[in-house]
């Protein structure tokens, strides 16, 4: 069992940036996959990056590719997400997830553990 808690989300003009943070409770962090996904009003929750238990593995969805960087810390059981470049498309509650699946899943049924939500919003 894992509890997620993202921080660091809020309001930014065109071209900014935000680092967004996850921090989980239990002593399993390390064996499992991270993922952040992002969820626009009235649409569906989409995959935005995912990184390996040991850090050594990501995957970006291609509208971040280049943007945004994953990253993790399994000593101080946190998980990053550096957003540069925003743009109003941007503008989304970003979600923490962990998988205790191996793959890099990009499917939110890949997920088994779910944080609360920040809400990052990007003004033109």
């Amino acid at each position: 069992q894992v509890q997620l808690v993202e921080s660091g989300g809020g309001l930014v003009q065109a071209g900014g940036s935000l680092r967004l943070s996850c921090a989980a409770s239990g002593r399993t962090f390390s064996t499992y996959v991270m993922g952040w996904f992002r969820q626009a009003p009235g649409k569906e929750r989409e995959f935005v990056a995912v990184i390996s238990w040991s850090g050594g593995s990501t995957q970006y969805a291609d509208s971040v590719k280049g943007r945004f960087a994953i990253s993790r810390d399994n000593a101080k059981n946190t998980v990053n997400l550096t957003m540069n470049s925003l743009r109003p498309e941007d503008t989304a509650v970003y979600y923490c997830a962990a998988s205790v699946r191996l793959r890099l899943g990009v499917r939110t049924t890949e997920y088994d553990y779910w944080g609360q939500g920040t809400q990052v919003t990007v003004s033109s």
